[in-house]
C-alpha cells in the first residue's frame, strides 16, 4: 500500500463519483456536512463569554463552572482519534451520523438540564464527544467529491473550526446579556438536527472501507494519555504548575504514552499508524497545526479579556461581555471570506506554502498586536488580520494530510491533525492564563494583567507563527495540488 496517493490515482473512480454527484448536489453535500461541523466548533466557545455570569446563575463557584470548558476539550481530544479509526474501518458517513447524533443528545440534554450544574456538565462532556464531527467530515469530502471540487470544500469544512470558534464568542455574548443561555444548546440541538437528517439523505457513504478490529488497549492508554495531559494543562493555573497533581497528572501521561506506542508498534491492525505519521509531511503539518491552534486560541482568551478590562488599567476598554465578544467577529468574517481563496491558493501555489503564507499573515496581526492597540477598532482590526491567516493555513492543512496519507487511514490522519490543533488550544490557554496570572495590578480590589503580561503573550503568538512559517516552508511540495 502506498504512503503517499499517485496523482493519477484519485480516492474513488471518477466515473463513480461523477455518476452521483453534480456540481448542485456538491455544493449541497458540502453545505450539510459543513454546517455540522460548524456547530460542533461553536459549542467548544459559545460559553465562554457567560463564564462571569454562570456562577450566579448555576450556584457554583468559578472554578467549578470552568469545568463545562473543560469536559468538553478532553471529551473532544478522546473521541477524534477514536472515531477517525472507526471511520477508516466502517464507514465514514456512518461515524459522521453518529457523531452528529452525540451533538444532538448532548444538546438536548443541556437544553433541559435547568440549573443543575451536574447533568450541565454530563451534557457538555457529550457534546465534547461529538468533536470528532470536522475531521470525518474533510475526510468524506475527500473521498466523496470531483478533484475540481476537493480543496474548497476541504478548506471550507476545515475553516469551520477557527470560524465556529470566533463566531460563538458574540454568540454567547448575546445570549449573556438578552436572553437563557439554554437556548445555546436549543440552536446546536436544533442545526445538528438538521444536518443528521440533510446527510442521511444527500449523503452517500464513502467507496474505501477497511474493517478490521478496534485495538482495545490502544483505545484504553490513548484516551488515558490525554486525559493526564488536558486536565494539568486546563487546571494549571488554578492548581499551579508545581502541584503535585500537576505534576503527577503530567508524568501518567508521559508513561501511558510510552506504553500507547510500544503496543502500537506489536499490532497488526493499530489504532495509530506510527509508519505513516513519521513520515515528513506528516510531521511538519502536524507541528504546524499545533502551533496555529495555540495561535487561534489565544487570540480568543487575550481579545475578551483586554477589551473588557477597566480603563483604570491604562489599556483596557471597560467592555461588555457581548463588547468583547464582538471584537471577535471580524475573525469569523475574514474566515469565512477568504476560505475560496484559499482553495485557489492551494491549487496555484501548492499547499504548503499556502500554509507558510497563512504563518506569515498570522505573524504580521500579532505583530499588530503589539504596536498597535490604542483603538479598540485596531485591536478589532489585528484580530481580522489574525483570522484571515488562519483561514488560508487551515484550508491547506488537511489537504497536505490527506496527500500524504493512504486511502485507508485518512480519516484517522485528519483527526490527528485535527488533535494536534486541540492541544495546541490547551497548551495557549495553559500558558496564557499562566503568563496573565503572573503580572497582574490591583484595580478597586480586583486583580488584573498588567499590560506587559500582554505584551509578552503577544511576543510569543508572534514567535510561533513566524516558527510555524518556517516549519511549513519544509514541507515537501506535492507534484500536482489539483491531485489532492
Amino acid at each position: 500500500m502506498p504512503l503517499a496517493h499517485d496523482p493519477q490515482a484519485p480516492l474513488a473512480p471518477e466515473e463513480d463519483i461523477a455518476r452521483h454527484t453534480s456540481p448542485g448536489r456538491a455544493r449541497l453535500e458540502v453545505a450539510l456536512i459543513g454546517g455540522a461541523s460548524l456547530t460542533v466548533a461553536l459549542t467548544q466557545t459559545v460559553l465562554v463569554p457567560l463564564l462571569g455570569v454562570l456562577p450566579a446563575q448555576l450556584d457554583a463557584t468559578a472554578s467549578e463552572v470552568t469545568w463545562l470548558l473543560t469536559v468538553t476539550l478532553i471529551a473532544s481530544a478522546v473521541s477524534i482519534p477514536l472515531f477517525g479509526r472507526l471511520g477508516d474501518m466502517f464507514g465514514k458517513r456512518r461515524m459522521l451520523l453518529i457523531s452528529i447524533a452525540i451533538l444532538v443528545a448532548g444538546s438536548v440534554l443541556g437544553a433541559l438540564a435547568g440549573d443543575n450544574l451536574a447533568v450541565l456538565l454530563v451534557a457538555r462532556a457529550i457534546q465534547g464527544a461529538a468533536g470528532a464531527t470536522i475531521s470525518l467530515g474533510i475526510s468524506l469530502c475527500a473521498a466523496l467529491l470531483p478533484h475540481d471540487k476537493r480543496p474548497g470544500a476541504m478548506a471550507f469544512i476545515s475553516a469551520t473550526i477557527g470560524i465556529g470558534s470566533a463566531l460563538g464568542m458574540p454568540l454567547g455574548g448575546i445570549f449573556g446579556e438578552h436572553s437563557d443561555f439554554h437556548h445555546l444548546f436549543w440552536i446546536a440541538a436544533a442545526v445538528g438536527a438538521l444536518s443528521f437528517v440533510g446527510i442521511l439523505l444527500v449523503v452517500p457513504e464513502a467507496p474505501s472501507r477497511t474493517g478490521g478490529r478496534v485495538h482495545v488497549m490502544g483505545v484504553v492508554t490513548l484516551s488515558g494519555a490525554l486525559v493526564t495531559l488536558l486536565l494539568p494543562l486546563a487546571q494549571a493555573p488554578t492548581w499551579g504548575w508545581g502541584d503535585p497533581w500537576t505534576i503527577g497528572l503530567l508524568l501518567v501521561s508521559a508513561a501511558l504514552t510510552t506504553v500507547f506506542v510500544r503496543s502500537q508498534r506489536r499490532v497488526t491492525d493499530p489504532l495509530v499508524d506510527l509508519v505513516a505519521l513519521r513520515r515528513k509531511p506528516i510531521v511538519l503539518t502536524n507541528l504546524s497545526s499545533l502551533l496555529f491552534g495555540a495561535a487561534l486560541f489565544a487570540s480568543l482568551i487575550a481579545t475578551t479579556t483586554y477589551v473588557e478590562a477597566p480603563e483604570a488599567t491604562g489599556y483596557g476598554f471597560g467592555a461588555s461581555t457581548m463588547g468583547g465578544a464582538l471584537t471577535m467577529l471580524p475573525m469569523a468574517i475574514a474566515m469565512l471570506l477568504l476560505t475560496p481563496l484559499s482553495a485557489r491558493l492551494i491549487i496555484g501555489w501548492g499547499a504548503h506554502y499556502t500554509l507558510a503564507l497563512g504563518a506569515g499573515i498570522v505573524a504580521l496581526g500579532w505583530l499588530a498586536r503589539v504596536f498597535f492597540s490604542a483603538e479598540i477598532w485596531m485591536i478589532a482590526a489585528a484580530t481580522g488580520v489574525i483570522g484571515a491567516g488562519t483561514a488560508i493555513a487551515y484550508a491547506a492543512m488537511p489537504a497536505l494530510i490527506t496527500a500524504n496519507t493512504p486511502s485507508s487511514e485518512i480519516a484517522a490522519a485528519n483527526g490527528l491533525n485535527t488533535l494536534f490543533r486541540a492541544l495546541g488550544s490547551s497548551l495557549a490557554s495553559a500558558a496564557g492564563s499562566t503568563i496573565l496570572a503572573m503580572q497582574v495590578i490591583d484595580i478597586d480590589g480586583h486583580e488584573m494583567p498588567e499590560w506587559t503580561a500582554f505584551r509578552t503573550l503577544f511576543w510569543i503568538c508572534f514567535g510561533a507563527s513566524v516558527l510555524a512559517l518556517l516549519v511549513a516552508l519544509r514541507i515537501p511540495r506535492q507534484a500536482d495540488p489539483r491531485a489532492l
